[in-house]
């Protein structure tokens, strides 16, 4: 069976629908960061950023027992 050829929707027609659908997921996505922020609070930060040590960077010695074994 072949098909008839001819376009039945411009592609016009099919790139605003294109955008239209971006533009939507775009939408939802802010709407579940808005709802998700809105239900996990962030911590409150001074102005240097967060306070907490955790986030720094750790030493940058090698520990002893992770030396390859060469025997």
């Amino acid at each position: 069976m072949a098909s008839s050829g001819k376009r039945k929707t411009t592609m016009a027609k099919l790139a605003r629908e294109s955008r239209l659908r971006e533009r939507r997921l775009e939408k939802k996505a802010r709407k579940d960061a808005r709802k998700y922020a809105a239900a996990h609070p962030a911590p409150e930060h001074g102005p240097d950023g967060p306070s907490d040590e955790r986030l720094e960077e750790p030493d940058s010695t090698p520990s002893r027992g992770t030396a390859s074994a060469s025997s």
